[in-house]
């Protein structure tokens, strides 16, 4: 688990970040609708919020195996990945060699050239 200082709407508290990975059965769209009920369950208000404001949860699909996805609601690879530390860093931690499923670019190495986030380890969610 990492914290992470806010990187474009600047006036709130610093932001819990996690990546996790698993397995889905159903298509990239039902993971999207299943995800957003989730955040909606945690008070999360799409329509009322401020863009890249404060938040009780924020769920984005990185990544869906070696799917490429451009639709209006839903773009994997997500296209924030290159331009954030607070992605990249926990997701080369569980990833150790993970590229760019469409272009083949390493994240590691796009990671080294970003300018420093504020990204601090703050623990590990099962405490190993």
């Amino acid at each position: 688990m990492y914290l992470t200082a806010p990187q474009e709407y600047t006036d709130q508290a610093d932001f819990f970040n996690l990546v996790t990975s698993g397995f889905f059965s159903g298509s990239p769209g039902e993971l999207l609708e299943y995800t957003q009920k989730i955040e909606m369950e945690a008070g999360r208000d799409r329509l009322h919020g401020i863009p890249k404001g404060p938040r009780t949860l924020d769920i984005d699909l990185l990544l869906f195996g070696d799917l490429e996805v451009n639709e209006q609601a839903l773009v994997i690879p997500h296209p924030g990945i290159k331009k954030r530390q607070f992605v990249l860093v926990p997701l080369l931690e569980l990833l150790r060699d993970c590229a760019d499923p469409v272009t083949g670019e390493s994240y590691r190495e796009i990671s080294r050239m970003l300018p420093d986030q504020g990204v601090r380890k703050v623990g590990n969610l099962y405490g190993n």
